[in-house]
């Protein structure tokens, strides 16, 4: 009887150092809400104004796990396995991917930083995307039109090494780098990022780099978010006709300087859709070369009370001239955006708020037709102008 004591006290004895030495936590955010919008199309040429119950608009509804091991000498493994759902129907989003936000696994250090593996982030929204107000109050009706620059994560990159360094006195960087997985062609599907960011006092800075190839493949950038084997279904007018690109690029920069409890901020973007016609199945408009925009964004957020955070923004997207291989030439769209927010904070972990954005299109989009006003993650519009107003609670476990 003794010894079977002291077996179970040194059992529970190992238990508990074993307990010290990792955690797993469960967390998650549940974002739902009421949208209103303008001139949604319902068929060529007509619209109406939209009332709708939607979820994660300021962030999108999610669970997940995250837990680490100190394995000691200042090195820890570490995993995330991260869910998205739609709690109005208690669907799957990401596709239907059990966990489409991240899932990974790797190791970490202090000292060196970390390596992980798995369905991540790109370096463009890691370090340039939270200075997008998207990321910061406007949620993702705020983000750049069809969040072609992918500021506001609209994809992640599977089969995905990444690096992520340690804070050196607030300097950040990092890569990543997602194997094509297509026997004989080591470039399709390939998805490569770097990028950098550093935060000093008032002052960040961020810059990143993305390129795709086939993106719209089965496997691609654009197929990611979907558990089908079937080229992805990119459904905004504004690049919708230039999926059948070989490569996809992008080059982001963006900083912010906090003024006591006011923070002015602004981000640029080139988005290239290169090699037009790589995919011929995706071409139905015949274009040839490459389709460029530039995107600037300027934003103001100010710390009204400890509790009250207000913003406005503006956006503006230019695109290029577009070829066809018959010699005809579109003209670029234009995007005109603007976006103001408010938000009220009940508790730490449960808010209320309230964004408006309104755009304006002008010129050919994407379908080489007269371009229509079209906020991400919504219907596009009937007509050149959309208008959404969203008010919403969320909270955070």
């Amino acid at each position: 009887m003794k010894m079977s004591h002291f077996f179970l006290a040194a059992l529970s004895a190992s238990a508990t150092v074993a307990h010290a030495q990792s955690s797993v936590t469960l967390y998650g955010i549940i974002d739902d809400g009421i949208n209103y919008t303008s001139n949604v199309q319902t068929a060529p040429g007509q619209g109406h104004n939209l009332v709708n119950l939607s979820f994660g608009v300021l962030q999108g509804s999610r669970w997940g796990l995250r837990g680490t091991e100190d394995l000691g000498g200042g090195l820890s493994a570490v995993f995330v396995l991260e869910n998205a759902f739609d709690e109005n129907t208690g669907a799957l989003k990401t596709g239907g991917l059990e966990f489409g936000r991240q899932a990974y696994v790797g190791m970490s250090s202090d000292t060196f930083g970390g390596v992980t593996l798995g369905r991540q982030y790109d370096s463009v929204v890691d370090y340039v995307g939270p200075l997008e107000a998207g990321d910061q109050w406007g949620g993702y009706i705020a983000a750049h039109p069809g969040d072609m620059d992918n500021f506001n994560n609209a994809y992640r990159t599977d089969n995905t090494v990444k690096y992520t360094s340690a804070n050196y006195s607030g300097l950040k960087f990092g890569g990543t780098y997602s194997f094509g997985g297509v026997a004989g062609n080591f470039t399709s599907n390939q998805t490569w990022s770097l990028g950098a960011a550093y935060h000093n006092g008032p002052l960040a800075l961020g810059i990143g780099y993305l390129n795709a190839r086939t993106p719209a493949h089965a496997g691609g950038l654009f197929g990611n978010n979907t558990t089908t084997s079937t080229p992805s279904a990119v459904t905004t007018p504004v690049y919708s006709g230039f999926t059948s690109a070989n490569t996809y690029q992008v080059m982001g920069a963006g900083g912010a300087y906090t003024f006591g409890a006011a923070t002015l901020g602004a981000t640029y973007s080139n988005i290239r859709f290169m090699n037009l016609g790589a995919v011929a199945s995706l071409n139905k408009s015949g274009y040839v070369g490459t389709a460029t925009f530039n995107n600037a964004e300027i934003n103001f957020k100010y710390q009204m009370t400890a509790a009250l955070l207000v913003g406005a923004a503006f956006d503006y997207t230019n695109g290029s001239d577009v070829n066809e291989a018959n010699g005809t030439t579109h003209p670029g769209a234009r995007y005109y955006q603007g976006e103001l927010g408010a938000d009220y904070f009940l508790s730490k972990r449960t808010d209320v708020y309230l964004i408006g954005v309104y755009q304006k299109a002008s010129g050919t989009d994407s379908t080489s037709g007269s371009a229509v006003a079209a906020i991400n993650g919504l219907t596009a519009s009937a007509t050149d102008r959309q208008a959404t107003v969203r008010i919403g609670i969320r909270h955070k476990f």
